[in-house]
């Protein structure tokens, strides 16, 4: 495998559904962050990405079973309803969680897609 593809371990992967009430069933990479129960958290939305940090004075928290949960407010703006998947990006030295809801992916990806059924390589 070449360097240009080599992983970082400072980066964790999972794909996950929310549910209705927007717990993400994932806590996994919860747990790779370190965010423990009760755990204070700030999340925005940013471009269509879901951004998650820890923080003192964060509004949201980890739950007491250890899943995170995504505000009715953000679910809406990216428009995520019950059952849709997110990739979930922990940045672990940054203590980051991105969430990306699969339309962003889908608009990250066209450009390669696109290349690739023309038979283009990179």
């Amino acid at each position: 495998m070449s360097s240009e593809y080599a992983r970082t371990a400072d980066t964790a992967y999972a794909l996950s559904a929310v549910d209705k009430s927007g717990r993400i069933a994932d806590r996994s990479i919860v747990r790779a962050l370190g965010w423990a129960p009760e755990t204070r958290l700030d999340i925005r939305e940013q471009s269509g990405v879901i951004l998650a940090c820890a923080t003192a004075d964060g509004v949201h928290r980890i739950g007491n079973r250890g899943y995170m949960l995504l505000p009715l407010t953000v679910r809406r703006w990216c428009r995520l309803k019950a059952g849709d998947r997110v990739l979930l990006v922990a940045h672990l030295s940054a203590d980051v969680l991105a969430a990306h809801p699969l339309t962003v992916l889908d608009r990250l990806l066209a450009g390669t897609h696109s290349a690739v059924k023309r038979g283009e390589t990179a």
